[in-house]
């Protein structure tokens, strides 16, 4: 007999922020929004490095930010943030958040938070 799985939530996301990108890349491969939220806020950190992985899970109780990054079955990345302060949660396309190279054009600085300047600052973690 199939049980269903609960998950349980270990903090509040706050008000969920979607950008367009992000929201066009989950209907893409079919994946609603908020199977994302509920794997993050269930602290299922998708692809993240082990230390992101520890610095998240040491987080939830220090109130620090979290951050979750998942692969798309067409193998784009999708990074959920959580504020520090639990105010809000803010789905992204990588891509959106982490400029590819010098060929793209120079983000806006209006963010809450950094722009990081290399797509090595999210690690993933090998398979």
């Amino acid at each position: 007999m199939n049980q269903p799985m609960w998950l349980k939530p270990l903090f509040r996301p706050g008000r969920l922020l979607a950008t367009s990108g992000a929201l066009t890349a989950l209907n893409a491969n079919g994946i609603p929004v908020v199977s994302v939220l509920l794997r993050h806020v269930a602290g299922d950190w998708g692809t993240v490095s082990d230390q992101d992985r520890q610095q998240n899970d040491l987080s939830i109780s220090a109130g620090l930010r979290l951050i979750s990054l998942y692969r798309l079955p067409d193998q784009t990345r999708i990074l959920v943030i959580t504020e520090w302060d639990r105010s809000s949660t803010t789905i992204e396309h990588l891509d959106d958040v982490v400029p590819d190279s010098v060929a793209r054009p120079e983000r806006p600085t209006s963010r809450r938070y950094p722009v990081w300047p290399f797509a090595s600052y999210v690690q993933e973690r090998r398979a």
